[in-house]
C-alpha cells in the first residue's frame, strides 16, 4: 500500500469514526473494514486518540462520550438528552455533571465528578454501545430528575421523533416512576415550559384543552370556552416575537376572549401566583361564553 493509499484510508477511518458519534469500539470498526494496523497508524499519526484498549475517537469527540468509553459506558439521562437537543430543565451542580450507564458488575473505574446510572435500563445495549437507546435514557431521566422536569423531557424526546408515545406505553419498565411517565405523556405539549404547566394544571377540576385552534392559529392551552393561557419560553425577548404576540392576543379579545400569558419564571418559580391568577378569573366567570 502506498503512502497515497495509507492517508485515505485513515481519512475514511476518521470520517467513519465521526459518523458514529466521535468515538467507536474497536470491533466495530473491524466489522466495518478496519484492521487493527488502521488503527493503529491513525492513532500514531495523530487522527484518532486510544480510549483504553478497545475505543478510538477523533480528537475533537465530545468530552461526555470520551469519559463514557474511558470506563466502559454509556451516555445516559440527561447527558444523553443534551446530546440529542432535547429540552433539559435548569440542573444543580451536581445533576451537571456527566451521566453515564454501567453494567451492574462494574468496577474498578474512577467515578469522580460523574453520576453514575448502575440500574438495568429495559433494552439490551452490547458493550460497543457507547450512547444509551432512547428508551433507556428515559428510563434512568424518570428515575434521576422530580417527576415533572422528567415529563418534560419525555415530551421533548416524543415532540423530536426519538420517541413514540404508543410504543413507551408498551414497554416493560420495570420502574414505576417510568411506568407512570409512559402513561402520562403525548405529543401535545410545544415545549417543556408548557408539559410543565399542563402538568400542574391537571391537578385541579378544570376543563383543559392544549393547542387548540382559534382564529387560524393555535392557542397553548384553552381552559373551558374562553380563557386562553398563553406561554412564553425563558428565551422569548425579541421585539418581533412580542410584537406577534401582542397582534395574537389583541384578535382573542376582538373574539371574545380572555387571554392570560406567563413567562418561564413564573411558571417555574412563581406557580403560586399563576393558579392564583387562573382560579380567580375561573372563579369570575372568565372561562365561559358570553350568552
Amino acid at each position: 500500500m502506498t503512502k497515497i493509499d495509507r492517508e485515505e484510508r485513515t481519512k475514511k477511518l476518521r470520517a467513519w469514526t465521526r459518523a458514529q458519534g466521535g468515538v467507536a469500539h474497536s470491533i466495530e470498526a473491524r466489522a466495518a473494514g478496519y484492521s487493527a494496523h488502521d488503527l493503529a497508524l491513525a492513532v500514531a499519526g495523530g487522527d484518532l486518540v486510544r480510549i483504553r484498549r478497545s475505543w478510538v475517537a477523533t480528537t475533537d469527540c465530545d468530552p461526555t462520550r470520551l469519559r463514557a468509553a474511558s470506563i466502559s459506558g454509556r451516555v445516559t439521562c440527561v447527558s444523553a438528552a443534551k446530546l440529542e437537543k432535547l429540552w433539559i430543565p435548569r440542573l444543580d451542580e451536581k445533576q451537571q455533571h456527566p451521566h453515564i450507564a454501567v453494567r451492574p458488575t462494574s468496577s474498578r473505574f474512577d467515578a469522580s465528578g460523574l453520576n453514575v446510572h448502575w440500574a438495568k435500563g429495559p433494552v439490551i445495549v452490547s458493550r460497543t454501545v457507547v450512547t444509551d437507546p432512547i428508551v433507556n435514557v428515559l428510563f434512568h431521566i424518570a428515575r434521576c430528575l422530580p417527576r415533572l422536569d422528567a415529563l418534560a423531557v419525555w415530551e421533548s424526546a416524543i415532540r423530536k421523533g426519538l420517541a413514540d408515545p404508543v410504543v413507551l406505553a408498551k414497554v416493560e419498565w420495570g420502574s414505576s416512576l417510568a411506568k407512570e411517565l409512559a402513561e402520562m405523556s403525548s405529543a401535545l405539549s410545544d415545549s417543556g415550559l408548557e408539559t410543565i404547566f399542563i402538568a400542574r394544571l391537571r391537578d385541579l377540576p378544570l376543563q383543559i384543552r392544549q393547542q387548540v385552534r382559534i382564529d387560524g392559529h393555535p392557542v397553548d392551552a384553552l381552559i373551558g370556552e374562553r380563557l386562553v393561557t398563553q406561554l412564553d419560553g425563558f428565551e422569548h425577548h425579541r421585539a418581533k416575537d412580542r410584537r406577534r404576540d401582542l397582534r395574537a392576543d389583541a384578535r382573542l379579545a376582538l373574539r371574545g376572549y380572555t387571554v392570560l400569558r406567563f413567562d418561564y419564571q413564573q411558571v417555574f418559580y412563581d406557580w403560586p401566583f399563576v393558579e392564583s391568577t387562573i382560579l380567580t378569573a375561573v372563579a369570575q366567570g372568565l372561562h365561559r361564553a358570553r350568552r
